[in-house]
């Protein structure tokens, strides 16, 4: 996972903002840093509107809608904590938000990895008191 999730692509202790700006944020570190075009970014907001990407133990994972794919360059990721947490909708509050892009099937892997790693609840708390560079460890770890 360590060329997936770059450390400079981890923020820790966000200021709370509207779900909306966060993916928007996010996705325009996506364009900027050459991951996806800004139609990507347009994919992640439409697929917040018809399907909520909380998963649940307060982890939203925003992306792109299938038709979106072919606006990913290559595959990255975005990790944010928000220890106030953020209102996901339906009055969910959300802590971490990790958005992905990923080229092919590669989301499968990202994906598995984030459940190995968040899977309980206690796992989330504890990756809100950890740094950047904790967080680029437990993601890189195999």
């Amino acid at each position: 996972m360590t060329m997936v999730l770059e450390k400079k692509n981890i923020k820790i202790n966000c200021p709370t903002m509207a779900k909306e700006d966060i993916i928007r944020q996010m996705g325009q570190m996506f364009v900027e840093q050459g991951y996806t075009t800004p139609l990507y970014t347009e994919a992640m907001v439409e697929k917040e509107t018809v399907f909520n990407t909380n998963i649940g133990n307060a982890i939203a994972i925003p992306h792109g809608v299938e038709s979106a794919r072919k606006e990913i360059l290559k595959t990255g990721m975005i990790l944010q904590t928000y220890p106030q947490g953020v209102d996901w909708g339906d009055g969910d509050m959300v802590k971490v938000v990790i958005a992905i892009a990923a080229v092919g099937d590669e989301h499968l892997d990202v994906l598995s990895k984030i459940a190995m790693t968040l899977s309980e609840p206690q796992e989330v708390e504890r990756l809100l008191t950890m740094t950047e560079d904790e967080i680029y460890t437990l993601f890189a770890a195999d």
